[in-house]
């Protein structure tokens, strides 16, 4: 996935009130719970339903590498749904974002001011319409270049323009040369 999508994907699962199951018998089981059948997990999963079945009844415990990450990966996108819903809410209603990154930072502004994109590390709390944004373009499958762009804009309005308070001149914010961004609601 993407370097901003995971973030977001992340921050939500800080709200998580149990762990996700750990074993691979306890996360075949889960998915076959969820999805009503063995059938189904075989498909998603890319392996055999007699695997899934042997997975279920305990008779294999260690899966391969990548069928390890495959299974970790599906549990987590579908545990909890509705306190991943509910903490989604909260951010976009109350409580907004925090974004924390560090990367190449530059502004297009007037000629005769300094507009050179520098590296930064910034820790922005962003108010819940910002929060609202990212996490609607999520869901509706926008792209990281999509979810990068509103966290710029976000960051123009909050950091840059103080919520218009200052720097009015300012027409666009370049977010460059991303070395690492988190996110927490």
């Amino acid at each position: 996935m993407s370097l901003f999508g995971n973030g977001l994907d992340a921050a939500v699962q800080k709200s998580f009130t149990r762990p996700a199951p750990k074993s691979a018998p306890a996360q075949m089981r889960y998915l076959v719970k969820q999805l009503k059948g063995t059938r189904a997990v075989a498909h998603m999963l890319r392996i055999s339903q007699r695997t899934v079945e042997r997975y279920v009844k305990d008779q294999i415990k260690r899966p391969r590498p990548d069928l390890a990450a495959r299974l970790e990966n599906e549990v987590t996108k579908r545990w909890q749904p509705q306190i991943r819903a509910r903490a989604r809410q909260k951010a976009a209603t109350t409580d907004g974002i925090v974004i924390d990154t560090r990367a190449r930072i530059g502004y297009s502004a007037p000629i005769g001011t300094t507009d050179d994109a520098r590296l930064r590390h910034l820790t922005v709390a962003l108010p819940p319409q910002y929060a609202a944004r990212l996490f609607d373009a999520q869901q509706q499958g926008a792209t990281d270049q999509q979810l990068q762009q509103i966290a710029a804009e976000a960051l123009k309005d909050v950091y840059f323009q103080d919520s218009g308070r200052r720097a009015g001149s300012l027409e666009e914010v370049r977010f460059t040369d991303i070395e690492h961004v988190q996110f927490d609601l």
